[in-house]
């Protein structure tokens, strides 16, 4: 019971690695509050979780409906010790795709606008607003959701890697803001995770990811759950502002 009365706050908590989270926290004695945009979803996982849990639909984009979340919250539990950072998408296309020295396809301006909103001004949205009240009990944790393509890059996805590069640096600058006030802020980079979005990929390109990783395998939302798990508890109480990779020890090449 190593987060035992704890209230721990879970963006994006309806499917994959979030809900492994939730699961994770909960077994743990944690008071669950997760959110998400779909709200089928998020009911269906309240239900699996049972009564340690909560449920909003919150889009994290939209900063009023993220102040109204994190205000329900503290509202009522008095207090929200713990943050993580999940809520993300992908929307993958090469910068510029020539052939015959045409430009035939590019990456649109739109999925780099809605990569970006999510994935990163959604983190800033989500701390900005669960600061305060950390500063004022004094404590807290934030974990942010970053990536090994966030570090290493990768082919196709400028978006996206633009966004866990930003959240690797937003996660050292509040490390520092905020440590005065006893609040520890960390990312967590995954490898190639078995969610639903590389699930469904084709089989050629899993089992290649598969080879990819010095560990054979891929990984398991469990496997960053408890990741997200040790820096949340107090055996992580002198760690701050640092990104753990968890991903079988790929190093991503050319």
């Amino acid at each position: 019971m190593r987060l035992k009365e704890k209230v721990a706050l879970i963006t994006g908590g309806a499917a994959g690695i979030g809900l492994a989270t939730a699961k994770r926290f909960a077994k743990e004695g944690a008071r669950v509050i997760i959110c998400d945009v779909n709200q089928q979803a998020g009911e269906a996982a309240v239900q699996e979780l049972g009564e340690a849990a909560e449920f909003s639909t919150v889009d994290v984009t939209d900063k009023a409906s993220v102040d109204k979340w994190i205000q329900g919250v503290v509202e009522n539990h008095g207090r929200a010790d713990i943050l993580i950072n999940n809520a993300g998408i992908v929307r993958d296309s090469l910068l510029v795709k020539i052939k015959d020295g045409e430009l035939v396809k590019q990456m649109p301006e739109a999925d780099f606008d809605l990569v970006i909103a999510i994935n990163l001004k959604g983190v800033f949205n989500c701390t900005q607003a669960v600061a305060p009240t950390m500063i004022r009990q004094s404590g807290g944790v934030i974990l942010n959701a970053t990536s090994i393509v966030g570090i290493d890059g990768n082919i196709g996805q400028t978006n996206y890697i633009a966004t866990k590069a930003g959240v690797i640096g937003m996660t050292k600058a509040w490390a520092r803001e905020l440590g005065r006030h006893n609040i520890r802020v960390n990312a967590v980079a995954p490898g190639f995770t078995a969610t639903d979005i590389i699930s469904s990929m084709p089989e050629k390109i899993i089992e290649g990811m598969k080879a990819r990783t010095p560990l054979g395998r891929m990984g398991q939302p469990e496997d960053i759950a408890n990741a997200y798990l040790f820096l949340a508890s107090e055996e992580a109480s002198f760690i701050s502002g640092v990104v753990l990779r968890v991903d079988g020890g790929i190093v991503i090449g050319t």
